[in-house]
């Protein structure tokens, strides 16, 4: 997740606060050759892993990306939920990415919930610095930068689920799904909009990939190094607008969500549903028949 700018006073403070008095015992630094990370004292081993993994986790991005992460990052762990939750202003972000201070914050409470872990968590982050670093001007479209994080990731966004359910596949029913140019500039803040942002995220971004393959994705990346905005990007890239791009995305995800996919999917939660009905129907006539026995037997005794 890309810190909005309003909020990165409250990083810093943040920072500050994680260094103050209160956690004076606590706080330390490791300056490795290619990252910094600063944690509090119980994450020790935590930090240790962060600094062992990471040549890796950056080689790879490089490599996937032909580019070169020339920045040393900052990485800041916590365990303090409340604090990081009040920052992030949603229950469901686990991770922050801001990249005007090539820092990534993770809360490291949430990296033992599936399907989260530090690598895929540290590797998504540091996939959004390094697009940052590279398509400056504010050229690079947030569902670009957060559709490319995920798969870099392996399709792992910096959310929990706040709800079981498929959001993408009802959205595509009920016929509500975001405008890709409103999520251009920034994500919705209500858990469940935001859940939706990142899933066509991905979706779409998973779709131009395999229209145009990973030759399509750096391509248009490059335009956007170029300095052209999104539809400049894309025409120059495919050959075709950004609407009609967006149009042909809906046809493909409308073409694999039906009722009968989603009904599919979803059996195992339908059937339980059912049964709890099942189960309920059978206590309130259990509950009605000995009211009724109760009745008849006054009914005889008078």
């Amino acid at each position: 997740m890309i810190m909005p700018r309003r909020e990165l006073f409250f990083l810093v403070l943040f920072l500050l606060l994680f260094t103050s008095s209160v956690y004076a015992e606590q706080a330390s630094i490791i300056q490795a050759d290619d990252i910094v990370v600063v944690f509090e004292e119980p994450l020790r081993f935590v930090a240790n892993e962060a600094v062992s993994i990471f040549p890796a986790i950056k080689s790879d991005l490089e490599r996937s990306f032909a580019w070169t992460l020339d920045f040393r990052p900052t990485l800041v762990l916590t365990n303090n939920r409340q604090k990081f939750e009040e920052l992030a202003g949603s229950r469901v972000v686990v991770a922050y990415a801001v990249p005007q201070r090539n820092l990534m914050v993770i809360d490291y409470t949430k990296m033992n919930n599936y399907p989260f872990s530090l690598r895929t968590t540290i590797k998504h982050e540091l996939c959004h610095l390094l697009l940052h670093s590279q398509v400056e001007n504010g050229n690079l479209p947030r569902w670009l930068d957060e559709g490319i994080s995920q798969l870099a990731s392996d399709g792992i966004a910096e959310i929990m689920m706040s709800r079981k359910g498929a959001i993408l596949e009802e959205a595509v029913l009920s016929k509500s799904l975001l405008s890709m140019r409103r999520l251009s500039r920034s994500f919705p803040r209500d858990d469940e909009s935001l859940l939706l942002a990142y899933e066509e995220s991905k979706s779409f971004v998973e779709f131009i990939s395999q229209e145009f393959g990973q030759k399509g994705i750096r391509n248009l990346l490059k335009n956007l190094q170029g300095g052209n905005n999104i539809d400049e990007a894309v025409f120059n890239t495919f050959s075709i607008s950004f609407d009609e791009l967006e149009r042909r995305w809906h046809s493909h995800i409308r073409r694999n969500i039906t009722w009968f996919t989603y009904l599919a999917n979803n059996l195992y939660t339908i059937l339980f549903f059912a049964g709890a009905l099942i189960t309920i129907a059978g206590f309130v006539r259990i509950i009605l028949k000995k009211r009724r026995y109760g009745e008849d037997d006054y009914t005889q005794s008078t």
